[in-house]
């Protein structure tokens, strides 16, 4: 009779492991892609290789002899960066904002530093010093 009572909790517990598998686990179903094409680049080059930044706002694009950064809020390629010919493969890392070029012909690797400038309109504000200096420096404050 005991034996009995066993064997009763042991397929209860395996029914149960089994229906709250099968409620827990995401189970396959077939899915549609919906997609659109949102921008074509018509470029003066081939692109070798492009890299695009984590957050979506910078596509780099290697073309022979430069790589192209395309600003996606401005729609436009918004600066050039002269490289050698002999690189071919680009890759962006996030963590030191940094680009990482390689050549295997050249069996050569390059890093290049990423700096963003912020440009602030300072027309009509209050400004010390000459109109035209070399460097601006923006002063923000907060009394709050």
């Amino acid at each position: 009779m005991r034996n009995c009572s066993k064997r009763k909790w042991l397929i209860l517990g395996i029914f149960l492991g089994i229906t709250v598998s099968w409620i827990c686990v995401p189970h396959l179903f077939p899915a549609d892609v919906d997609w659109t094409i949102k921008k074509q680049l018509n470029l003066e080059a081939s692109p070798l290789d492009i890299s695009a930044s984590v957050d979506g706002r910078w596509i780099f694009i290697l073309v022979p002899g430069e790589i192209l950064v395309y600003s996606v809020s401005e729609d436009k390629v918004v600066n050039r960066i002269p490289v050698d010919k002999a690189f071919d493969k680009l890759t962006h890392s996030a963590r030191s904002n940094t680009l990482v070029l390689s050549s295997r012909s050249q069996k050569t690797l390059k890093i290049i530093q990423l700096e963003l400038i912020h440009k602030i309109d300072i027309s009509r504000l209050p400004f010390k010093g000459p109109e035209n200096a070399p460097v601006t420096m923006a002063v923000f404050g907060d009394y709050q």
